[in-house]
C-alpha cells in the first residue's frame, strides 16, 4: 500500500550540516534508512551468487545458472515488488546488441533491467540507482567457470532491489529508477545502451547512483571497518565545452560539478540519517585508472557517482576460486557483511527519497559581482519549490558552511559578501522543507 509522504519540514542553517533540523518531523526518512533489512539482503545476495556465473557471455536459456537466469530472476523480484505496492512499478528490459571490441567479440545481446516508479508531479525527472548483473574471474573471457560475484556485484544488484522493495512503500513527486545494468566487466556496456536510451527519451536524470561493491568490511590492507564509504565523483564535467571550460577558468568549478555536488548532499545525508556510518568523498572520477557503470552516464551528461566501500580486498575480486599459498581467493558469500550493505543501501535509499521529495535543483544559475562589496545569485524558478537558499563557503573547504533561506525570488544579493572568496551556489526547498542538491552557478554546475 502506497503512502502519501508526511510533512516533512527541514530547514538549512548557517554553519551547520545541510539537513539540520528546524521544527522537524523528519521521521519519514529515519524509517526509510531503518527499513533495509540485511536478512533479505543475504537471501538475494546468495540467490544471485547461486546462479553460478553471472559473466555477460555466459548462458541464456538455463533458468539456473548463467546471466539470462539471473536477470529474469531480478525481473521476476522488481515485478513482485510492484504487485505489492498495486502496480507502482514499470518494469522492462532495455537491451542493445554489443559487438566487435577485445571483451566482445561475437555479437551478444546486453540487457538491463529497469524498473521505474513514477513520480505524481513531475514524472518526468529521475533520480537512479544502479547495481551490476555480471560477474567475472581471472580471465575476463572465462563464461562458464564458478563467477560468485557475491560482492562485485550482487551486493549492488541485491541493494538496487531492496531500495525498491523500501521506497515503493511511499510515493514521491519526482520518479525513481532501479536499475541492474549487464556488461560492466565487457566495457560498461550496460550503462552505455541505458544511458543512449534516456537521451533517446528526455529522460531528466538529475542524479546516478551506482553501487559498486558495497559488502566488503575486510581490506587487502589489513583494515577492518563498518563505519565508513566511499562516494567517487568527477570534478568537471565530461561534456563540458571549449567556451564552458574557458568560463570555469575564470569562475571557477573545477570541484562543483553537479557530479560533485551530488557528492556532498549524499555525504550529508549519511550523517544526517545512517547512524555510524562516514562519507569520504573521493575528489576522482573512480578508483586510480580504473572505470565504473556510472561513467557512461557522466559522458552522456548526467550526474553520476559511484558508491562503494572504502577498504578494497583484491584477493576477493576478479579472481578464480582457489587456495594458493595459504591465500583464499574469489568472490564468494562468505566474505560479505550484509549488516554493512543494509547500511550503504538505506544510504542509497535515503538520498533517493529525499531527492524525489525535494524540488528538482534550480535552473540556469548565474553570479554576479565583480569589483563589488556584493555578490548576487539568480536562477530559474523549478516547479514545487517554496523557496531557495543561497549557499557559500571558503574555496578550500569540502562541504557548503553557510547558507541563507530567500524566499520564494529568483533572485538574491548578499551584501558585503564579496564575490573573489567563496564558492557559491543555489538549492530548492519544497513546502515541507525538502532541499535539492546544490547547483553551483553557470554550466559548471549546471544539472
Amino acid at each position: 500500500m502506497n503512502t502519501q509522504y508526511p510533512g516533512i519540514t527541514i530547514a538549512l542553517l548557517a554553519g551547520t550540516s545541510l539537513w539540520a533540523t528546524a521544527n522537524a518531523d523528519e521521521q519519514a526518512l529515519h524509517d526509510i534508512a531503518a527499513a533495509t533489512s540485511a536478512q533479505r539482503l543475504e537471501q538475494d545476495i546468495a540467490t544471485l551468487a547461486g546462479f553460478g556465473t553471472r559473466h555477460t557471455l555466459s548462458e541464456t536459456d538455463s533458468d539456473t545458472r548463467g546471466i539470462g537466469a539471473a536477470r529474469r530472476w531480478i525481473k521476476a523480484e522488481f515485478d513482485q515488488i510492484s504487485a505489492d505496492c498495486g502496480g507502482c512499478l514499470d518494469v522492462f528490459y532495455v537491451s542493445g546488441i554489443v559487438s566487435g571490441t577485445a571483451r566482445v567479440p561475437d555479437p551478444v545481446e546486453v540487457v538491463n533491467v529497469v524498473a521505474i516508479q513514477r513520480g505524481s508531479d513531475d514524472p518526468a525527472r529521475f533520480v537512479m540507482m544502479s547495481g551490476d548483473i555480471d560477474s567475472r574471474v581471472s580471465d575476463i573471457m572465462n563464461a562458464t567457470s564458478d563467477s560468485p560475484g557475491a560482492n562485485d556485484n550482487a551486493t549492488g544488484m541485491a541493494g538496487t532491489i531492496e531500495a525498491a522493495r523500501v521506497l515503493s512503500q511511499y510515493s514521491f513527486p519526482g520518479s525513481i529508477l532501479y536499475v541492474g545494468l549487464s556488461g560492466e566487466e565487457q566495457g560498461l556496456n550496460g550503462g552505455e545502451i541505458l544511458a543512449a536510451h534516456a537521451l533517446e527519451n528526455d529522460w531528466d536524470i538529475k542524479a546516478v547512483i551506482n553501487n559498486d561493491m558495497i559488502g566488503n568490511i575486510r581490506g587487502i590492507n589489513g583494515v577492518v571497518n563498518n563505519t565508513t564509504a566511499r562516494v567517487f565523483s568527477e570534478g568537471t564535467r565530461y561534456v563540458e565545452t571549449d567556451d564552458e571550460a574557458r568560463q570555469r577558468r575564470f569562475q571557477g568549478g573545477e570541484v562543483d560539478s553537479a557530479s560533485r555536488n551530488m557528492a556532498r548532499y549524499i555525504d550529508d545525508i549519511a550523517d544526517r540519517f545512517i547512524p555510524n556510518l562516514d562519507v569520504m568523498m573521493v575528489y576522482r572520477l573512480d578508483r586510480f585508472g580504473r572505470g565504473g557503470h556510472h561513467r557512461p552516464f557522466n559522458e552522456a551528461g548526467f550526474p553520476a557517482v559511484r558508491i562503494m566501500e572504502t577498504n578494497e580486498n583484491y584477493n576477493w575480486q576478479h579472481q578464480d576460486i582457489r587456495v594458493e599459498d595459504g591465500i583464499a581467493y574469489g568472490d564468494v558469500l562468505e566474505h560479505v557483511d550484509f549488516d554493512y550493505t543494509a547500511k550503504l543501501t538505506a544510504l542509497n535509499a535515503v538520498t533517493m527519497a529525499a531527492m524525489s521529495w525535494a524540488p528538482a535543483p534550480p535552473g540556469n544559475v548565474s553570479i554576479s559581482g565583480q569589483v563589488s562589496p556584493d555578490t548576487t545569485l539568480s536562477w530559474e524558478k523549478v516547479p514545487g519549490a517554496t523557496q531557495y537558499r543561497i549557499h557559500w563557503r571558503l574555496t578550500t573547504d569540502a562541504q557548503w558552511s553557510q547558507s541563507r533561506t530567500v524566499g520564494d525570488v529568483d533572485t538574491f544579493t548578499l551584501e558585503n559578501v564579496v564575490i573573489d572568496n567563496y564558492f557559491f551556489g543555489v538549492s530548492s526547498v519544497s513546502a515541507s522543507g525538502v532541499q535539492s542538491p546544490v547547483v553551483f552557478p553557470g554550466p559548471a554546475g549546471a544539472f
